[in-house]
């Protein structure tokens, strides 16, 4: 079974929702929508307080070249523009809808007819992409046209689908595999005329063989698609992990995969692209995996953007008594919630509530030597050193030590027996020497 080689955990897997079929949760009374649900600049807002909107209507243009535009889920008025706390607490600028009636922008299909198909050509497919505000829907949000276009003396070989899902708990991508298969599949097919590639793979970990079997029984009608199945081992939903696992192909450091001759898309994305230049559909609602040890009913919503985490935590039984953490996403590249009433975003993958006993951290004692850190590090990188060098602010040492490859994947907290915490550290040290770096192109 396939793998990639190097580091690599096994966390308690906990998909406790991977059996609970995708409910649409209802349009709630309000949506707060940001501007920046996506790598890059943020979007500029074209409407302004007072104005009627539609659903799918723009509310937010994309104009740098690594943005992406953003668009209303719900037909209403602009109450305000605001800044508000996202999932981390940090105030950003976002746009207030109240709700009215539920009256979508003409020319969008909400049909549930398969559209096969594909009439756009490899051009109009990006600028469709773009137009309709698709980004990576696996958590990193990188606007998908960029990665449609290829620079100028590269060429890809291969679309990689990224339906591995190693995150503990989550389960969204498995039942979009499940239940909205064949949408993925006219929408790689879409990304493989785009990309001018004759060849994709679909890579699931073998912890999911309904998926698997469940898509391979459709390929005959989608020629050029293979399905992977790999071994379980976190993280390779990773790119870089992934096109090792796959095609045993290395991105270098410092590098991207169109070097090897690959682009990797997740599967939400996929269906996300396949709504858009089949049905018109702008990326406007997405699949949230809600669940929990203690939760009444782990459930995955079909939620419109900017709905409030308190309305999907509501749908799932309410918070249990024992709970003592709320992570936005999972438990090993998640982040803390601050506040319920944060919106959901296009990056918005799970909510999980951890109970009391399981939300706090080990306590921390000094590090003793034992180099699991390093032995488990999928980037090959030592997560001690880069923490001592980034607490003692040595930032130029940890370039030097390749500390921008970390894909801050968690995997040296998860293993640590001390308890350190290597990842905040690391993370420290990444932003500062991302303004170095920026300083110095300047």
């Amino acid at each position: 079974m396939k793998t990639f080689k190097s580091g690599g955990v096994h966390p308690p897997e906990n998909k406790i929702s991977q059996s609970a079929a995708i409910e649409v949760l209802p349009v709630p009374e309000t949506v707060t929508i940001p501007i920046s649900q996506h790598l890059g600049v943020p979007a500029n807002p074209v409407v302004k307080k007072g104005d009627s909107v539609k659903a799918g209507q723009l509310i937010a243009k994309g104009e740098a070249f690594i943005s992406a535009n953003v668009h209303a889920s719900v037909s209403g008025t602009v109450q305000k523009i605001d800044e508000v706390a996202d999932s981390s607490g940090y105030r950003k600028k976002a746009i207030v809808i109240k709700v009215e009636g539920d009256e979508w922008e003409e020319g969008i299909d909400l049909s549930k007819d398969l559209v096969k198909d594909i009439t756009l050509s490899p051009k109009e497919i990006v600028t469709r992409i773009n137009e309709k505000g698709i980004v990576g829907m696996g958590g990193a949000t990188f606007p998908s046209h960029v990665k449609m276009m290829v620079p100028e003396g590269k060429k890809a070989d291969y679309l990689i689908i990224n339906g591995v899902e190693c995150e503990p708990y989550l389960t969204s991508d498995h039942r979009l595999m499940l239940e909205k298969a064949e949408e993925m599949l006219v929408g790689i097919r879409i990304q493989m005329r785009a990309l001018g590639v004759e060849k994709a793979i679909i890579g699931i970990e073998n912890n999911k063989p309904d998926a698997i079997e469940h898509i391979r029984s459709l390929l005959s009608d989608y020629p050029g698609i293979s399905v992977e199945p790999l071994k379980v081992k976190y993280p390779q939903g990773a790119e870089k992990q992934l096109i090792k696992a796959l095609l045993n192909r290395e991105v270098p450091s410092g590098k991207l995969p169109i070097e090897v001759g690959c682009v990797v898309h997740n599967v939400g994305t996929s269906v996300a692209v396949y709504e858009a230049a089949q049905k018109n559909k702008p990326l406007v609602e997405r699949v949230v995996t809600v669940t929990g040890k203690g939760l009444k009913s782990p459930s995955n919503f079909l939620v419109r953007i900017g709905t409030p985490v308190s309305a999907l935590i509501e749908a799932a039984g309410g918070i249990p008594e024992d709970t003592g953490k709320l992570v936005n996403g999972g438990p090993m590249m998640g982040k803390a919630l601050t506040d319920i009433n944060t919106p959901v975003t296009k990056g918005t993958s799970g909510i999980l509530l951890f109970p009391e006993q399981e939300a706090h951290r080990k306590p921390v004692h000094n590090c003793i030597r034992c180099g699991r850190c390093a032995g488990i590090c999928p980037m090959g990188l030592e997560p001690y050193l880069l923490a001592v060098l980034a607490g003692n602010k040595k930032f130029e040492d940890c370039e030097d030590e390749n500390i921008m490859d970390c894909m801050e994947c968690g995997s040296c907290l998860y293993i640590c027996p001390s308890g350190r915490p290597l990842l905040d550290q690391i993370r420290t040290g990444k932003s500062e020497v991302g303004k170095i770096m920026r300083a110095r192109h300047k």
